[in-house]
């Protein structure tokens, strides 16, 4: 079974990454590419983080006591990042699985008021209140989405220090967001941030300055970037879009809203 378009031609492996028996995947939350192209699989099963090699071959498996696993990332020195969405932080981790890092206060949700919609916070607040996932950037500089009960994005030093928060609840103008649910770097170094709700992909600086908006997305949730810059987009609503980050012409799109 093959899926998209032009120069962007993919086939379904129905034998990639099997497990052996006793184990499965629940609910796969988030998946990572480490540098030797290592797959980080992180799922909502009993246990939690799984990889494997590129070929499919299982490397390890961890059973960490994660209440909702959400958002991944494995950072150049091959560190990997979790995001608990319920507990309410993102957890570093070295290759041992020892615990390195940890951004937010576990199980203290920020106060964003109350939702006069679903997922749409009522005010704006601190980290966390339900992150969703996050990139790493310039000088190892960490970017989080946040989230489903918040509208904002943060960004911290690589040590863990808070250096700002930008965004407003809303729906219509740059900077609003409603469920921030990924966010991404792109190859000139722009923050690319998954409105979800709002459907549309929003483009910041790295000092959280607007720079453009690509719309016509079904609930887009997270984004990768390929080897040449181009950038894909999963969407809730069965679709994936691939697009080029210079100038968000669509290259390759499959699946629609009615597509399961």
């Amino acid at each position: 079974m093959a899926f998209g378009s032009g120069d962007y031609v993919y086939e379904l492996d129905r034998g990639w990454g099997k497990l052996p028996d006793g184990m499965e995947f629940k609910q796969v939350a988030g998946v990572a590419v480490d540098k030797n192209d290592n797959v980080y699989v992180y799922n909502r099963g009993t246990h939690n983080l799984v990889i494997f090699t590129r070929e499919g071959g299982l490397i390890t498996s961890w059973d960490v006591e994660h209440k909702e696993p959400h958002g991944v990332y494995v950072d150049d020195n091959n560190d990997i990042f979790l995001v608990d969405r319920n507990s309410h932080v993102v957890l570093k981790y070295n290759q041992e699985g020892k615990l390195l890092l940890t951004l937010g206060s576990r199980d203290k949700p920020s106060d964003t008021g109350e939702q006069p919609q679903r997922h749409l916070a009522g005010k704006p607040g601190g980290p966390f209140n339900m992150p969703t996932g996050l990139a790493i950037g310039d000088h190892g500089d960490i970017f989080v989405s946040d989230g489903y009960n918040n509208s904002r994005v943060h960004k911290y030093t690589s040590t863990g220090s808070l250096i700002l928060s930008w965004g407003e609840p809303g729906k219509t103008n740059p900077g609003d967001f409603h469920l921030p649910h990924g966010v991404g770097i792109d190859q000139n170094g722009r923050v690319l941030v998954c409105d979800r709700e709002n459907h549309r992909i929003q483009i910041f600086s790295q000092e959280g300055e607007f720079l453009a908006m690509w719309t016509g997305f079904q609930q887009p949730t997270t984004v990768a970037i390929g080897p040449d810059g181009e950038v894909y987009i999963s969407e809730l609503q069965h679709r994936m879009t691939i697009v080029q980050a210079s100038t968000g012409k669509v290259l390759s799109q499959w699946g629609d809203v009615c597509s399961h």
